[in-house]
């Protein structure tokens, strides 16, 4: 099993499988978890223990586990059918065009950690070897121990990290000072917050076509109605962004210009001007999505749009969790103008701020001399990670190999499959194989055009478990009878 999460994850394993045995049926002996799962005694019993907690698992001493006979799910049989209409009323009551629609199943798919030997493709974060967890460590001390770090913080973050983002964001024109940043809760928490300030319940928001799952998730839990722009390999196409907004009176654009997730397009120099006047024109904002800056695998990067932005067009997201571990929720907005004090009074409403030994935490690590050898860390690991995932598709998948565009940063790569490819079926199979694929559907705001999978690289061991995976995925197609050869 995976290390640090052993008995968390043999725990949520053996709930998914009570459902198999009756009420007062044995599990299986704690000897037999251990040996199917190759975990210790200590692991087992921490995980029976948090089962019987729940009320799931009732354990007799000398007898073993067995499932209980008045479980949350046996038990507390209330009829809630009632909630139905409450949770939908009020949107008809009001004639909201769009009805919030709570879906987090896209994102936690992601977000969840694999079964014991499963082989995770359809992470999010990067893999512990990656992560910078000594640093981590040493910044939260230090920081635990500072003067004033449990005080509260200013509202709108410290002004020394604040500083910070300004000076990533901004660049040598300086045109990015303090005063136009709010430290944040990472970058989903930023998104929340900017399309509640940006955009009315009912509204239309305009997205990348493909785009990250979480941002629709997002508009839909806020009552907004996203409607595709499609991209091509040059970024998100500006005749098509132009018609969206005229169509529909959207003003609210949300994109991701680097390393785009989920296909790591990069928006074009020559259309880089041409969204902000666009937006501009069309009296909208630009949420640029920059949470892949550094995840790059080597080269020079473009600048943030917003460091370019001549109107306060561009409301900026920069996140530190991808880099780092996903507890590590700390980012930043970043925004010109009245807007600024719109973000800044919606996350006061919503959460405060963010807890000041995290930012103090924050702050130590990207001042210390070791975070640019993290960085430069990150880049080469993530470079030889991708490098094995391309070989072992062209080794294995041809076919999917060669519709696959190699990114020069990020952490996935997209893949386009064969026509009437069933996506479920094949991302069923290939967990049966012993690997997690993410499957395209989640990632399209309407019909998709087409089949696809997107397989990560940041969550793996090294390159033998990356292509051990693809092996494992082509078992897979051979299963469900897609046709990956030449």
């Amino acid at each position: 099993m995976r290390n640090g999460s052993s008995s968390r994850d043999l725990a949520e394993t053996l709930r998914g499988e009570l459902q198999s045995y009756a009420p007062g049926e044995k599990l299986p002996s704690s000897r037999a978890l251990v040996e199917r799962f190759g975990v210790s005694p200590v692991t087992v019993s921490r995980a029976l223990s948090t089962l019987a907690a729940d009320g799931l698992v009732v354990t007799r001493p000398g007898a073993g586990a067995y499932r209980a006979h008045n479980s949350v799910s046996d038990s507390r049989a209330v009829d809630t059918s009632w909630q139905q209409i409450a949770l939908t009323a009020e949107d008809q009551q009001h004639g909201e065009p769009a009805p919030r629609i709570v879906d987090a199943t896209g994102v936690a798919a992601s977000l969840a950690a694999p079964h014991p030997g499963v082989i995770a493709f359809n992470g999010g974060y990067l893999h512990p070897s990656l992560q910078p967890a000594q640093a981590l460590g040493t910044a939260f001390a230090r920081a635990a121990r500072r003067p004033g770090a449990w005080e509260q913080p200013p509202l709108e973050g410290l002004t020394a990290l604040r500083a910070w983002f300004a000076r990533e964001v901004g660049g040598p024109n300086g045109n990015i000072t303090p005063a136009h940043v709010l430290i944040t809760a990472g970058g989903q928490a930023s998104l929340t917050t900017a399309l509640h300030a940006l955009a009315a319940p009912g509204s239309p928001v305009l997205v990348e076509s493909p785009t990250y799952p979480g941002a629709l998730a997002v508009a839909r839990a806020a009552g907004l109605r996203p409607v595709p722009v499609p991209i091509d390999d040059d970024g998100v196409r500006p005749d098509l962004l132009d018609h969206a907004f005229t169509a529909t009176g959207a003003r609210v654009f949300y994109c991701q210009p680097l390393f785009h997730n989920p296909t790591g397009t990069v928006l074009a120099p020559d259309r880089r001007r041409r969204i902000i006047e666009i937006a501009h024109a069309a009296g909208a904002f630009v949420i640029e999505d920059d949470f892949a800056r550094r995840l790059g695998h080597g080269g020079q990067l473009p600048s943030p749009l917003v460091a370019d932005d001549p109107y306060g067009t561009v409301v900026h997201i920069s996140s530190l969790t991808k880099p780092t571990s996903p507890s590590l929720r700390v980012g930043a907005l970043i925004a010109r103008g009245p807007v600024m004090e719109r973000l800044r009074a919606i996350q006061i409403v919503d959460s405060f701020f963010v807890p000041r030994p995290f930012q103090e935490a924050t702050l130590d690590l990207v001042s210390a001399p070791a975070w640019s050898r993290h960085l430069r860390t990150i880049s080469s690991g993530l470079h030889e990670r991708r490098g094995a995932m391309l070989a072992a598709l062209q080794a294995d998948l041809p076919g999917l190999a060669a519709t696959v565009r190699a990114p020069a940063g990020g952490y996935h790569l997209w893949i386009r499959l064969p026509d009437g490819t069933d996506e479920a079926a094949l991302v069923a199979a290939s967990l049966r194989a012993g690997v997690a694929v993410s499957p395209g559907r989640p990632y399209f705001a309407a019909e998709a055009p087409a089949p696809y999978l997107r397989l990560s690289f940041a969550d793996n061991t090294g390159t033998d478990e990356i292509s051990e995976g693809v092996n494992r995925i082509a078992a897979a197609c051979a299963e469900t009878g897609v046709v990956a050869g030449t």
